[in-house]
């Protein structure tokens, strides 16, 4: 019998958890309350700070709370071009500026927004990674709007669904190259252990499905069954098709337009 694999101890946690002690907590937007449905509610930038293991700054925004005299701190996910002591307005008729959150039936076609909401009042789960937006493709009916994802993909939302006018800052951060492992180290030292990642094919058979052999060589498909057992399940699962993508994907859009 072979021994425990790699992406079965993963499956465990143990040393394999994030690393979350030194983070700065859950970045996302205001909980959709009245004066975001019906108006828009005023807040400043406080500060712009690093969030460790995490490639886009946070920006602390301060609003009035609604219902009791005391200011409330939000974390929300820095776009790029924003500032401290700026102005942000979170609501229905807010204005089409950088920063701001409005719901999708607001903004025109063609609006590059960030940290989306996939469903309405779910406070922002799509684009919120650096350097990534999503676009507004068209406006279905009073509904129902289409985006587009980072990943290319479509998707159709909510039309009261909130995003954040903007693209996420720290655009530029993976032009730079790491160039020696050092830094690989410490960067993957803020995220979780996944770093260094040893091929199967550089291991022994009892480590890996794919080790052993004279040379560094797979020997069999690369693709496996979706039931296949645990110690086994490496490689492409449960795959459609392998290879590259080649030549342009049509869709029901693009047939739908040439026709």
């Amino acid at each position: 019998m072979g021994r425990v694999i790699r992406s079965q101890r993963k499956g465990a946690g143990s040393i394999f958890r994030s690393h979350v002690a030194k983070r700065k907590g859950i970045p996302r937007l205001r909980s959709f309350d009245y004066p975001e449905k019906c108006g828009y509610i005023k807040g400043i930038v406080k500060s712009i700070i690093h969030d460790p293991g995490r490639g886009a700054p946070l920006a602390y925004i301060q609003f009035r709370n609604m219902y009791k005299f005391k200011k409330v701190i939000s974390k929300f996910i820095a776009t790029e071009g924003m500032y401290t002591g700026q102005s942000i307005y979170c609501g229905k008729k807010a204005k089409l500026m950088i920063g701001n959150v409005l719901t999708l039936q607001s903004v025109p076609e063609g609006t590059i927004c960030c940290n989306v909401e996939s469903k309405e009042g779910d406070r922002g789960k799509l684009g919120r990674t650096s350097g990534s937006y999503v676009t507004v493709i068209n406006h279905l009916n009073e509904k129902k709007t289409r985006i587009r994802l980072p990943s290319g993909s479509k998707k159709i939302v909510s039309s009261k669904c909130r995003g954040m006018i903007g693209v996420v800052a720290g655009g530029n951060r993976v032009d730079k190259p790491l160039l020696k492992a050092g830094r690989a180290f410490y960067k993957f030292r803020a995220k979780r252990n996944c770093w260094p990642v040893v091929r199967g094919v550089a291991m022994n058979p009892v480590d890996h499905p794919h080790g052993g052999g004279n040379h560094q060589h797979v020997g069999h498909s690369t693709t496996i069954r979706k039931d296949a057992p645990p110690g086994k399940k490496v490689g492409l699962i449960g795959a459609r098709r392998t290879g590259r993508l080649r030549g342009s994907r049509k869709t029901k859009d693009n047939q739908n337009s040439t026709i």
